[in-house]
């Protein structure tokens, strides 16, 4: 894919959709993820809302169930939107690490 074919779709995004977009490109710059953090003490090492135990999976899980952003904020009250933001750009960029954890914490 070409940047001209690319600059269209980005373009009709929404703007929280282009928000997401320049934290995804930020961030692959770098190694770090904003709002979440990796510790192999917490959670098992699950990626995670930073200073908390709740794990970007157990968010995405929410969501696909039909929990709505503000269903998940009133249900976690320690954490904002902005680090909703930050779990769904990290869950997009890393859609197989989050299928994976998923099904490693399914209830039988």
């Amino acid at each position: 894919m070409v940047f001209k074919d690319l600059e269209q779709q980005l373009l009709a995004l929404s703007p929280n959709e282009k928000v997401q977009v320049i934290q995804l490109l930020a961030q692959s710059l770098t190694s770090d993820w904003q709002g979440i953090e990796k510790n192999p003490g917490i959670c098992g090492g699950e990626a995670c809302i930073v200073n908390t135990r709740i794990p970007v999976w157990v968010l995405v899980e929410a969501r696909s169930i039909g929990y709505s952003d503000a269903d998940i904020l009133i249900s976690y009250p320690t954490i904002a939107a902005a680090d909703l933001a930050n779990a769904w750009v990290y869950a997009e960029a890393h859609p197989h690490e989050i299928e994976m954890a998923i099904e490693r914490n399914e209830v039988a």
